[in-house]
């Protein structure tokens, strides 16, 4: 069964003031040293689970481009990603269309244990439609689609994301206890990039 894995990188981080996932992380964590780049980490850790993973980026970004192909991620350019993240999504989808599964990471989100994600693939292939890690209760990422899902995760436009896919489906989802607080953490501000004692 082939998992693929979605790395969505292609917003503008417009709230932590822009080129946010090129921005260095202030502490190290899961075995990325301090000052790796944001966006770099959590390519790393995805592909460190799924080699086999694309990167959804927007034309023009260059910079983030040539740091998240040395990490093994194949690039995808989504010429309409200022649409939103469902637009990058059906992007990333699209790119790998003949895969029986995708696994959707967020760019943003460095702190995510490779293990843990492993764990979402390994659901997916044990039979899960949509599956994703949960810490006390609270649902993170990433999180995991079959093929039953595909056209409408290609058909998606906008800024949700896959999130009316995932509520149209919430009697489906295989739930994953996990203790890795990663799956909560993003960054949004310029203070989010140092990983704290509450994570």
């Amino acid at each position: 069964m082939r998992v693929v894995g979605i790395l969505l990188a292609a917003g503008r981080g417009s709230r932590f003031g822009g080129d946010k996932l090129i921005a260095p992380l202030r502490t190290a964590a899961l075995g990325v040293p301090a000052g790796t780049p944001l966006g770099v980490a959590a390519a790393r850790n995805l592909v460190a689970a799924l080699p086999d993973s694309v990167a959804v980026v927007r034309p023009g970004d260059d910079a983030l481009s040539r740091l998240l192909a040395a990490t093994g991620v194949r690039l995808v350019e989504c010429a309409s990603a200022d649409d939103g993240m469902g637009t990058s999504l059906a992007c990333g989808v699209a790119a790998a269309a003949d895969a029986d599964a995708w696994v959707v990471a967020l760019a943003d989100m460095p702190w995510i244990d490779p293990a843990t994600i492993v764990k979402v693939a390994d659901a997916l292939r044990a039979g899960a439609n949509i599956t994703a890690p949960a810490l006390r209760g609270r649902r993170g990422h990433p999180v995991g689609f079959s093929r039953l899902h595909h056209a409408a995760l290609a058909a998606l436009t906008g800024d949700l994301g896959a999130r009316g896919v995932v509520e149209a489906n919430t009697a489906n989802i295989v739930q994953i206890d996990s203790d890795d607080a990663g799956i909560l953490a993003d960054v949004d501000r310029p203070q989010d990039l140092r990983r704290s004692d509450r994570w």
